[in-house]
């Protein structure tokens, strides 16, 4: 790897033991994957994927103490991924007393370490750190060191930033240094289509299954999807770019799309149109029919495969505010039209502390919690790796969560049904 002068300074130890250690991690990580240089970081923020306090964690509590210790903080400030833990989301005694006493011990120690190392403040804890409430939103063609794949394959492509699939800690060290190796998706070759996925349902397919049916077969290529725009337009608005990003994470964890491009929507795919393809990209046209195959051969991973669900999380990743507002009005319809008062089923919605906080000074937040629905910052992710909690029957709409847990998928519709009717 070439380097400038001054990163050769920083790996030659001239800034220090330890700035040297980050420079020689990232280029080792760089020259794994054959980068032939460093560039700069241009984002204002980072973000880091590691937001939890597991017990088992220590060496990352290690690192971060060293990093402390030599006085080595983050070039930016950053927003961090979910919390583990909530209180209002329902967990029994057993449950609580595992989450406590040996999972999420260290929560309070590490994030008091996030502040010291440059937390945004004391509510960036989302995977979608992009909201406009949050307010770390990147630019265009900005450089990024991120590594939440949700937020990775969002700002890449509904953004036009550019970021590859980084590993936690890799995040952290980028934004130190204030450099990322370039190579993969920081490059315009890199982004070029290798796919092509051309989207002939009947009707607006739904995001987590869409998502999941081309993650799957595309693994970590890049798709170019024809056809979609025509259900969800070709503006980047509020329900457009939500409808993406619950997209985009199934992309991402049922495959490892870090970018994808959306003919007459996406920012590269309206400039460069199918310029983006390269030549002999292949092929896969997604039908009904396929939609139906991808969902049918789930794997239901509950003990007892009829079992009454007895909680549903919703917002995986976390929701938007419109999202929120669509939720409520849906659900009171649903419970309107079986004849019932509250949601037959405990559910969470989750959300973004900021967005939540807006959600709340709304009309529409009383009405939700009208329903029996809870609203939470929680990571439903990070709830379900309590072993006690993994036996339990729970639904989600989101297929990242169903691809990381025991949860069983069911798209939004479905899920509607299922907490205003009760399950059959």
């Amino acid at each position: 790897m070439i380097l400038t002068q001054e990163q050769q300074a920083i790996l030659n130890g001239e800034k220090g033991e330890t700035l040297a250690k980050v420079m020689k991690t990232l280029v080792m990580y760089g020259d794994a994957f054959g980068a032939e240089k460093l560039v700069p970081i241009t984002s204002k923020y980072n973000h880091l994927v590691t937001s939890f306090g597991l017990k088992v964690m220590s060496p990352v509590y290690d690192l971060m103490q060293q990093l402390l210790d030599a006085g080595v903080f983050s070039g930016q400030k950053f927003s961090v991924d979910p919390r583990p833990l909530d209180k209002n989301v329902p967990a029994n005694f057993l449950q609580n007393f595992v989450f406590k006493n040996f999972m999420y011990t260290k929560q309070e120690f590490y994030e008091g370490q996030l502040q010291k190392l440059g937390l945004l403040d004391d509510d960036a804890f989302t995977c979608t750190c992009y909201m406009d409430e949050v307010g770390n939103k990147p630019e265009e063609g900005e450089v990024l060191s991120w590594a939440e794949s949700s937020a990775v394959v969002y700002a890449n492509s509904v953004l036009g930033a550019r970021c590859n699939r980084n590993s936690g800690i890799i995040d952290i060290m980028g934004s130190i240094v204030g450099y990322v190796p370039y190579f993969g998706l920081l490059t315009d070759e890199g982004r070029k289509a290798t796919w092509v996925v051309r989207v002939e349902t009947s009707k607006m397919p739904e995001a987590q299954l869409l998502g999941s049916a081309i993650g799957m077969k595309v693994m970590e290529d890049v798709p170019y999807i024809i056809g979609l725009d025509r259900f969800i337009g070709t503006e980047l608005d509020g329900k457009t770019t939500a409808y993406l990003k619950d997209f985009g994470a199934a992309t991402a964890s049922n495959g490892a799309v870090g970018l994808y491009h959306i003919a007459n929507l996406t920012p590269e795919a309206k400039r460069l149109g199918e310029s983006l393809i390269v030549e002999g990209a292949k092929e896969y046209v997604i039908d009904d029919a396929e939609l139906a195959r991808v969902q049918a051969e789930y794997p239901v991973m509950w003990k007892k495969e009829d079992a009454t669900p007895n909680l549903c999380f919703v917002g995986c990743p976390h929701l938007s505010y419109e999202q929120l507002v669509e939720w409520t009005v849906n659900i009171e319809k649903g419970l309107q039209e079986s004849g019932k008062k509250k949601v037959q089923i405990p559910t969470v919605l989750t959300a973004a502390p900021k967005v939540l906080e807006a959600f709340n000074a709304s009309e529409y937040a009383p009405r939700l919690k009208a329903t029996g629905v809870i609203t939470s910052y929680i990571c439903p992710l990070m709830y379900m790796n309590n072993p006690l909690c993994k036996k339990m029957p729970v639904i989600t709409s989101s297929n990242k969560l169903r691809t990381y847990t025991t949860a069983r998928y069911y798209r939004s519709e479905e899920i509607l049904e299922i907490i205003t009717k009760g399950a059959k």
